[in-house]
């Protein structure tokens, strides 16, 4: 046959699987209300399993085999999606678990940071909440963590993001273990500044003192001066108050303006890092609200081990034409080889769109939870 008459042929069987498709796609939404009518969940794993197992026994080779059972799932997933849209439509999907308020109390906040005072959260606090807010800081981000939950704290600030340095694994890992949300965000610029006790030259100094990421971010600066022995530390403004508490004149620390001015010390050098760099910090309450305005979503879920597991979560992003901004992976605790994943998309949780996706990925991914609005 000529490839012409080859594709007509294709054109004909192509028109009856599109009217095969509307009419599967009709009988999928009486489904849908009878499912509304009883209450039934959505998403059978154990009946599409099985539908999945007839229909590919149909085929006459193991390629037609695989391609149906992608074809089956396409088309299943694609019913789900039209019977969610009509719960959504009928109001059956529910309210969910948060409120939407106007705006944040920031003149009673009592919020906590992690760090010694000076230290970029203090600024990052500061920016946000302003200079007269009553706040606390503690050691670690677990510290900060508990303290909002167990409600000796209204806020944390934490940083999620540094644009040179890439994620704060260890924040990931603890919105996924408490019950604690993020309602907004402040980014700040970060400035690295060679800061000393006042009256110190920089001849003197033979011993710097900051974290290791800010050691590293200075490394052309630092490379001018090879006899300074350099001294990690697990914060930089604990590195102004180390050079502030010893008194030595030989010892100075990289941190940021702020933590200069907060400790009385003077800045030697500013712009330590060349690059451009700043850091993303998030505000965290253990309340489930979300204030009006939110623009971005963050979630996250686990996923079985099968094959096209994420790319039919991804699916309900499409489907609800949201945009998905970010996507991470951290390794479950205790269970080897398997992954929480962490994902951002724009959106707000009033909108229907948000709904209907997050319904569709609560059912199809193992823990799923909303880390927040903002």
């Amino acid at each position: 046959m000529e490839l012409s008459e080859l594709r007509k042929k294709l054109d004909g069987i192509d028109e009856q699987m599109v009217a095969l498709y509307e009419e599967r796609m009709s009988v999928c939404e009486q489904i849908a209300g009878v499912k509304i009518a009883t209450g039934r969940k959505v998403f059978d794993r154990d009946r599409e399993q099985e539908k999945l197992q007839s229909l590919t026994g149909l085929a006459h080779n193991d390629f037609n085999r695989r391609g149906v059972r992608e074809l089956y799932e396409q088309l299943m997933s694609m019913s789900r999606k039209l019977q969610y849209q009509k719960l959504s439509e009928a109001g059956a999907l529910g309210r969910l678990p948060f409120i939407e308020i106007d705006s944040i109390d920031r003149a009673h906040a009592r919020v906590v940071f992690q760090g010694a005072e000076g230290a970029y959260s203090q600024a990052a606090m500061v920016r946000f909440f302003g200079e007269d807010v009553s706040s606390m800081h503690v050691d670690t981000f677990r510290d900060a963590m508990c303290a909002i939950e167990e409600g000796s704290a209204d806020y944390a600030v934490l940083p999620i993001e540094n644009s040179t340095a890439g994620i704060v694994s260890e924040i990931y890992d603890l919105l996924a273990e408490y019950e604690n949300y993020i309602i907004a965000e402040q980014i700040i610029p970060i400035e690295h500044c060679l800061i000393v006790i006042p009256g110190t030259r920089e001849e003197e100094i033979r011993t710097v003192f900051s974290h290791p990421q800010s050691l590293l971010q200075s490394a052309q600066f630092l490379s001018e001066h090879p006899g300074w022995e350099q001294v990690g530390m697990k914060n930089n403004a604990f590195a102004v108050q180390r050079v502030k508490n010893d008194g030595d004149r030989s010892q100075a620390a990289i941190a940021g303006a702020y933590a200069a001015e907060v400790n009385g010390m003077e800045i030697l050098k500013k712009g330590l890092n060349l690059a451009q760099n700043a850091t993303r910090f998030i505000i965290v309450t253990n309340q489930k609200v979300f204030l009006k305005e939110a623009r971005r979503v963050s979630i996250c879920f686990e996923l079985r081990h099968e094959a096209g597991s994420l790319y039919h979560m991804m699916s309900h992003f499409i489907y609800n034409d949201l945009n998905m901004t970010r996507i991470e992976s951290r390794p479950v605790e205790d269970r080897n080889w398997e992954y929480r994943f962490f994902i951002d998309f724009e959106g707000n949780l009033a909108d229907s769109a948000v709904k209907n996706a997050l319904r569709g990925l609560r059912e199809e991914a193992k823990n799923m939870r909303i880390l927040g609005n903002y």
